[in-house]
C-alpha cells in the first residue's frame, strides 16, 4: 500500500475537465471514475513507500499545474525538426493531443489504424475498449492519475496477419506557457496474431519549459506477432516525466523494446511485461544519461507465467555531476513456467564522485527447471584503460570519452532500427567531450 500524502492539486478541478470532454463510451467513463477514486485514495507516493524509497516525487506534487490545452504556443513544423527521425512517419501529439496538421500521412494495410485515440474511440470503439485499461493497473498511483484523465493519445492497431511497412514515430511534444502545465497521453498499441509493427515513441520538450508529462502506454502482442518498440526521452531539463509501459504478450510473440533517456529533472519509468503464452521472446534494453541534479528511475518487472519463454534485460546508466539513478529489476517465474530462460543486467558508470546509483536486481523463482541470472555493477572508468589509450597519443579527456562511448554502445548495438541508432550515436558525439575524436576513432 502506497503511503498517502496530502491530496495534490492535480485533481482539484477535475469536474471542469470532465465537463470539457465530448461523449465517451460508458466503459471509458467508468474506467476514468475508477482511476480518479484510486488516485484520491492513494495520493502522491512518498519515500516511506518501498517502491519509491530512492525517488522523492514531492517536488512534482508541490508544483501548481495548469492542464495543457490545445495551444501550440508558437510550435511549428520547423521547430519539430530536431526531434524528427529520418525514414519514419511522424504522428505528432501536442500536450497529449493528436495534431493532424503537424503529422504525416500514414499508408496503412486494410483494417489497420494509426492516429488519435480520441478519434478511434468514436470510429472503432469496440476494438479500443476491448483492450484499453485491461493491463495497466490503477493500483499504481500515476497509472490511476493518467486513467482518470483519459482523453487522447496514440492508438495503433494492426489486424491479424498484417504488417505496417512504415516505421511509425509517435512524437509527443510538450509546450508550456508562463505556468507549469500537465498532460496525460494515453497510448494503446495492439498487434493481433501474426501482425508486425515497428514503432518509436518519443517525448520531447524545449529548454526552459517546466511541465509534467504523465503517460501510460499499453502494448498487446498477439500470438506470433513481432513488435519492435523504441522509447526516447528528450524532455526539458526542468520537466518531470512519470511514465508506465505495460506489455502483454501471447504465445510465440517476439517483442523488443529499447529505451533511451537524457532529459527531465525527475524521470520515472515503470516497465512491466507479462509473458502469458509459451515460446515468447522478450527483450527490454535501456540507456540513460544523467547530469546536473537529474534523477532517473527505472522499475522493471518481467512476469513469466508460461513455459519455454525467454527474456533479456540490459540497462546501462551514465551519470555525471550530482545526478542520481535508480534501477529496480524484478523477474518472477511462476511454478508452471518451466524451461524459462531469463537474464537481467544493470550497469552504472559514474563519471563524478558526486554521482550516485541505486541498483536492486531481484529474482522470484517458483519453478525448478530454469536458467535465470541477474547482475549489477557500479563503478568508475578503468584507469588502466585510460592510461593505455593515453600511451597511444590520445588525450585524457578524449580517452575517457572513448571509453564512455564504448560503454553505451553495447546497448545501441542491439537497436535493429538503424536510423534511431545513428541518431543516438550522433547525440553521443555531441554530448561527450572531444566527441569529434571519438567519431574518428570509431
Amino acid at each position: 500500500m502506497v503511503a498517502v500524502a496530502e491530496k495534490p492539486s492535480l485533481v482539484a478541478d477535475y469536474s471542469s475537465f470532465e465537463s470539457s470532454l465530448s461523449s465517451q463510451p460508458a466503459s471509458v467513463v467508468e474506467l476514468r471514475s475508477k482511476g480518479l477514486e484510486s488516485f484520491e485514495n492513494q495520493g502522491f507516493p512518498t519515500t516511506r513507500d518501498e517502491a519509491w524509497r530512492h525517488t522523492n516525487v514531492a517536488p512534482v506534487g508541490k508544483e501548481s499545474y495548469v492542464r495543457a490545452g490545445g495551444e501550440l504556443h508558437g510550435l511549428t513544423s520547423a521547430k519539430l525538426d530536431p526531434f524528427r527521425i529520418p525514414d519514419c512517419t511522424d504522428l505528432v501529439f501536442v500536450n497529449g493531443r493528436f495534431s493532424a496538421e503537424l503529422s504525416d500521412t500514414v499508408d496503412l494495410p486494410e483494417g489497420a489504424f494509426a492516429g488519435s485515440l480520441a478519434q478511434a474511440l468514436e470510429s472503432m470503439p469496440d476494438i479500443v475498449t476491448e483492450h484499453l485499461g485491461r493491463h495497466a493497473d490503477i493500483s499504481h498511483p500515476f497509472v490511476a492519475l493518467n486513467t482518470a484523465h483519459i482523453e487522447d493519445g496514440a492508438f495503433v492497431f494492426v489486424p491479424k496477419g498484417k504488417k505496417i511497412e512504415q516505421t511509425l514515430h509517435l512524437l509527443f511534444v510538450a509546450t508550456a506557457g508562463e505556468t507549469a502545465s500537465v498532460s496525460y497521453p494515453r497510448n494503446l498499441i495492439v498487434a493481433e496474431q501474426s501482425a508486425e509493427l515497428t514503432v518509436v515513441e518519443s517525448y520531447a520538450g524545449f529548454t526552459g519549459d517546466k511541465y509534467l508529462t504523465c503517460p501510460v502506454t499499453e502494448i498487446i502482442g498477439g500470438a506470433n506477432s513481432v513488435v519492435d518498440h523504441y522509447r526516447l526521452g528528450e524532455e526539458s531539463n526542468d520537466a518531470y516525466h512519470l511514465a508506465t509501459l505495460k506489455i502483454h504478450l501471447e504465445r510465440d510473440a517476439n517483442f523488443f523494446t529499447h529505451s533511451v533517456n537524457h532529459g527531465g529533472a525527475i524521470v520515472r519509468n515503470d516497465i512491466q511485461a507479462y509473458l502469458g503464452g509459451e515460446g515468447i521472446h522478450c527483450t527490454l534494453n535501456g540507456l540513460y544519461l544523467g547530469r546536473g541534479k537529474q534523477l532517473v528511475d527505472h522499475h522493471m518487472w518481467v512476469d513469466h507465467a508460461k513455459p519455454n519463454c525467454h527474456s533479456y534485460e540490459l540497462f546501462k546508466g551514465i551519470l555525471e555531476d550530482s545526478s542520481r539513478a535508480v534501477f529496480n529489476g524484478r523477474i518472477k517465474v511462476h511454478e508452471d513456467a518451466q524451461k524459462t530462460d531469463a537474464k537481467q543486467s544493470s550497469q552504472h558508470l559514474l563519471l563524478s564522485d558526486n554521482a550516485l546509483a541505486h541498483s536492486n536486481p531481484q529474482l522470484e523463482i517458483f519453478a525448478d527447471d530454469v536458467k535465470c541470472t541477474h547482475g549489477s555493477t557500479t563503478g568508475h572508468l578503468d584507469e588502466e584503460a585510460v592510461f593505455y589509450l593515453r600511451s597511444r597519443g590520445i588525450s585524457q579527456e578524449a580517452a575517457r570519452s572513448l571509453l564512455t562511448y564504448a560503454f553505451a554502445c553495447e546497448v545501441l548495438e542491439e537497436f535493429r532500427l538503424e536510423t534511431v541508432r545513428k541518431g543516438l550515436e550522433e547525440f553521443l558525439f555531441t554530448r561527450l567531450p572531444k566527441g569529434e575524436i571519438v567519431r574518428q576513432a570509431v
